[in-house]
């Protein structure tokens, strides 16, 4: 019997976070070293074993994300999942990273919104289907949408 479940993340409002699948024990400790070389990023991540101990696995440069990273893993339950909650830098400084660490299957979102995780349930144990990210779409781009967009990336350094 398959059984769906949603799961809301549960986090600040303007905190980012990256979810995604990865398959070894050793995620987590190559997960933080692709994470600790960005300059003033605070971080926590967890990662959830998918066999033998079964554990979740947290570490972080930060007590209280490391703490959040733990208790959202385990309410995900979710094997070979991993999520990282980051203060301080956007997940495009960290993205690329992430994905060329050598465990790393898949990501299912980085964003600061409100999101829900759709798991599949069955006897043996929880998978990600997919993720609601934020809100649906309320209409098309106006031209003052542009430019508050291009002022916005240019505001926060991401354009000259």
């Amino acid at each position: 019997m398959l059984e769906l479940k949603i799961v809301k993340i549960d986090k600040p409002d303007d905190l980012n976070f990256i979810l995604g699948q990865a398959h070894f024990i050793k995620t987590v400790e190559d997960l933080y070293e692709s994470l600790i070389n960005v300059p003033k990023a605070k971080f926590g991540l967890a990662f959830s074993e998918a066999s033998g101990a079964c554990k979740v696995r947290c570490e972080g440069n930060d007590t209280a994300l490391k703490e959040l990273a733990c208790k959202n893993a385990l309410e995900l339950a979710c094997g070979h999942s991993f999520i990282i909650f980051i203060k301080d830098a956007y997940p495009i400084s960290v993205l690329n990273a992430i994905k060329n660490v050598p465990e790393v299957c898949n990501i299912y979102c980085a964003t600061a919104n409100p999101a829900e995780v759709i798991i599949a349930q069955d006897q043996g144990g929880r998978g990600i289907l997919g993720v609601i990210d934020g809100l649906s779409p309320k209409g098309a781009e106006t031209p003052e949408d542009i430019v508050w967009r291009k002022d916005l990336l240019r505001k926060i350094g991401y354009k000259l």
